[in-house]
């Protein structure tokens, strides 16, 4: 009984095992021929058994059309008038006092972008049209009056009935800029014949000497941060005189080493020989082998002068001293001084960079920092020497303007596959494309366009054919991009390096022109097209015009948003008619704010 019993509790046990793994399997393959009838559906669906279809769909375009839902945008508050997204005055506080790094760039974090447009003033007007604008500009655009009642002695601009005049007038040259300059011309004679193309104005005040330097030939870049002295750049702008906020603080100037041909500061109040001299350090960083560095106002002339600026004689005798032992031991020369003048040349022979060892100060920087690298880059006290790969760079060597505009630069070397062929490819290219545009857009090429801005250039090639327009250019290359900055500077041209992804260091309603060839291609795996696009919006006039060429499936993502930003677009083919690649041809309305039109 006892092996009967045990041998019936063991089937027992195996046959309540059996009943649940054959449940399970019959489980498993119901659910097994439920997905295979999904799959099947599915299939059926997207893969089409007929497959000519297809195949002629892909032969009529590689990319289906972008569908893009309509947005429309808000109106900014009135208080956004003049926001300057990345110098925000509202948001210094958040950052500290030291070298007055608060004015530098520091852009809102994602979740406080502003996503709605920003107004213009209340009795805004279409600006004043150049070359009328250099002397005069509508108050209403740049409602201001610090600076007219700040500086009225000064003759740096005056208020009559609903107009800004700009008598050219300033601290350093009471007698009026064109004397001023006058001066420096005999001072520097490379003004006068087109060895000098390119200028800085740091400290720009509202852009005197850049707007006097375009009639004699040399185009100037006007710096200033967003201070009290309120609106420097925009008056500037306003004038239709190339202009951008900065200032030199902790961080490199957004420009490529050995740029410039010249920097000037007129009593632009920066402390030179403060922090050992870091700032100095920064002008000879951007300044062309040979390139002139020019000073008035304390300490030159101190002998005349130091009664007027609140000090003694002796301590305006050793900041001069100071002065000009640092700028010695950066390989600086004073080559003329007269009157309020002092001008220096960075040195274009290498025997002094040579004699620079690692205790000495400044030392010459390492290998580990390209000095063309300025884009959020900190301020180094050390002496970046000019490479000797490149023969031709330094200011001598420099083809004469406007030969050089022409002419391929040594540095197209640096750039990945340029070479003197492809400078000259891209220069004819150009020329096609700026004469098909001003088919599509009449005021292309009329006084109705003048400060132009070329959002993504490599060589300056839109800028360069349109050298004999009434316009000048603000290139923009990008901090990821190609390093061909240093070619732009090269042709005689100016820019900026910048991150698309970030707002532009303007302030709104600066540009008559916006164009972009390829941005969104390029960038926008890393920049959202809808901030980019309310960028745009800001920093173009009312009535400003925007020329997209890109991809036909950007272009018609563009054209979705720029409706709901109160654009109006038309959509062209290129100058071949490639099908792949489309021109956009965009105007900005003009429209007031609810509060401006109550």
């Amino acid at each position: 009984m006892k092996n009967k019993d045990s041998k019936s509790a063991a089937y027992t046990d195996k046959s309540s095992r059996i009943i649940p793994m054959t449940l399970m399997l019959i489980v498993l393959c119901g659910f097994s021929f439920y997905l295979g009838g999904i799959y099947c559906s599915e299939k059926n669906r997207f893969f089409k058994k007929d497959v000519t279809p297809a195949i002629q769909l892909r032969k009529k375009s590689a990319v289906a059309p972008l569908q893009i839902d309509s947005i429309e945008f808000l109106e900014c508050n009135n208080d956004y008038q003049d926001y300057t997204p990345c110098t925000d005055p509202k948001r210094w506080r958040k950052y500290g006092n030291y070298r007055l790094s608060f004015m530098e760039r520091h852009c809102p974090p994602m979740t406080e972008r502003k996503e709605c447009l920003v107004p213009p003033p209340a009795g805004y007007k279409v600006p004043i049209r150049w070359p009328k604008s250099k002397d005069q500009c509508w108050y209403r655009n740049v409602p201001y009056d610090w600076i007219n009642n700040e500086k009225s002695n000064q003759h740096w601009l005056r208020k009559e009935g609903e107009i800004f005049i700009f008598p050219g007038g300033g601290t350093m040259f009471p007698n009026g800029v064109s004397a001023y300059v006058d001066l420096m011309q005999d001072l520097i004679p490379g003004m006068k014949n087109g060895t000098i193309r390119t200028a800085i104005d740091t400290g720009c005040g509202v852009a005197s000497w850049g707007g006097d330097l375009l009639d004699r030939g040399i185009l100037t870049v006007s710096l200033a941060p967003r201070d009290n002295h309120e609106a420097q750049v925009q008056f500037a702008l306003e004038r239709g005189i190339p202009a951008i906020l900065g200032i030199i603080s902790t961080q490199r100037l957004p420009f490529p080493s050995n740029s410039f041909d010249m920097a000037h500061c007129s009593r632009c109040l920066i402390p030179w020989t403060e922090f050992d001299g870091i700032y100095l350090l920064e002008i000879h960083r951007i300044l062309r082998p040979g390139g002139f560095w020019v000073l008035s106002g304390p300490p030159v002339n101190y002998e005349n002068r130091w009664r007027g600026w609140d000090t003694t004689v002796e301590e305006q005798k050793a900041n001069f001293d100071k002065l000009k032992k640092l700028l010695t031991s950066m390989c600086f020369k004073l080559y003329s001084i007269k009157d309020d003048i002092a001008v220096w040349q960075k040195s274009a022979d290498t025997s002094c960079y040579d004699q620079l060892t690692v205790s000495s100060y400044p030392s010459k920087c390492d290998d580990s920092m390209d000095p063309d690298s300025a884009w959020y880059i900190p301020l180094r006290t050390c002496l970046n020497v000019p490479s000797q790969k490149f023969k031709k760079v330094a200011l001598k060597s420099t083809p004469r303007w406007p030969e050089r505009l022409h002419i391929a630069p040594e540095r197209m070397a640096m750039v990945p596959g340029g070479n003197s062929g492809v400078f000259k490819h891209d220069d004819s290219k150009w020329k096609v494309r700026v004469k098909h545009y001003k088919t599509l857009l009449s005021a292309l090429g009329s006084d109705k366009i003048r400060n132009v801005m070329d959002m993504n250039t490599l060589y300056g090639g839109f800028a360069a054919a349109l050298i004999n327009s009434p316009v000048w250019v603000m290139n923009v290359v990008s901090s990821y991009g190609s390093n061909s900055l240093g070619v732009v500077y090269d042709r005689g041209l100016i820019g900026t390096y910048h991150d698309w992804c970030e707002a532009f260091s303007t302030y709104p309603r600066t540009y008559d022109l916006l164009h972009l060839d390829g941005l969104f291609t390029a960038e926008s795996h890393r920049c959202e097209m809808k901030y980019v696009l309310l960028e745009m919006d800001r920093i173009l006039r009312p009535n400003g015009y925007v020329i997209v060429r890109e991809s036909n499936y950007f272009v018609d993502a563009v054209a979705g948003i720029a409706e709901g930003m109160r654009w109006g677009c038309e959509k062209h083919d290129t100058e071949y008619n490639v099908e792949k690649e489309k021109v956009l041809i965009c105007q900005k309305k003009l429209w007031y704010g609810k509060r401006s039109q109550q």
